[in-house]
């Protein structure tokens, strides 16, 4: 892992220090890994790195709710289904019902939904709702070709391709914690979303750095990892 100089560290302190003095900032539970910089209001890790496994903190992804009939599609997506309804906006869902739609930091929630929720509700007489979940909780993603063996010791899904294909999404335990899976491969590689309660972000964070210590696990950071795409 690339380690940093005493002078790139102080000055991520001072360009931090000088955005926290114009704004507030929003930090994810995660601890970011150092260097630090500023993405859309976000304290976030621009940790570079070369690994073939890496995991990213993601939490500064919008991230928006959309509950609706059981038996419904949103934007043509089932539940246990993810793909992107419109550039730049992944839908997946994650249950019966229920769907998440995550976009880059900044995007504003009550646009991120747009048409989807009112051409459900149209359909239905059902109450549809659309929460934002976007500071309430942690996203993180793994990817790498062993990402799927580093889940295998945290997660009693199977992971194989013809059970849980690219586009997969799921609700289970992760290392104990409950956790919405989306599997959503990155140019080629393997590649998951991992979705989760803010108050468990760290300690799902460290679970899966553990878990991949003898895959030779890299953190990638948000802003050096094209993390600002769902």
């Amino acid at each position: 892992m690339a380690e940093l100089s005493p002078a790139a560290e102080l000055s991520s302190a001072a360009e931090l220090s000088s955005a926290a003095a114009g704004a507030p900032l929003a930090r994810s539970p995660i601890a970011p890994a150092p260097p630090v910089t500023i993405i859309d209001g976000w304290e976030v890790s621009a940790r570079p790195t070369a690994g073939d496994l890496t995991i990213t903190d993601c939490t500064p992804l919008t991230k928006v709710q959309v509950r609706g009939p059981v038996d419904a599609s949103l934007g043509g997506i089932p539940a246990g289904r993810a793909a992107r309804a419109r550039p730049g906006t992944l839908v997946a869902g994650s249950g019966p019902g229920e769907w998440l739609l995550l976009a880059p930091p900044g995007t504003p929630p009550a646009s991120l939904p747009g048409d989807l929720p009112d051409a459900l509700a149209a359909a239905s007489t059902t109450l549809v709702t659309a929460v934002d979940l976007t500071h309430g909780r942690a996203l993180v993603r793994l990817t790498g070709a062993a990402a799927p063996d580093v889940l295998a010791l945290v997660c009693g899904i199977n992971l194989a391709d013809d059970v849980t294909p690219d586009g997969s999404a799921f609700r289970t335990a992760v290392a104990g914690v409950a956790t919405d899976v989306i599997r959503d491969d990155r140019d080629g590689a393997r590649s998951y979303l991992l979705h989760c309660e803010r108050s468990s972000g760290q300690y799902l964070f460290d679970c899966l750095l553990r878990a991949g210590a003898d895959y030779s696990i890299q953190i990638a950071g948000f802003a050096a990892s094209g993390g600002a795409e769902p």
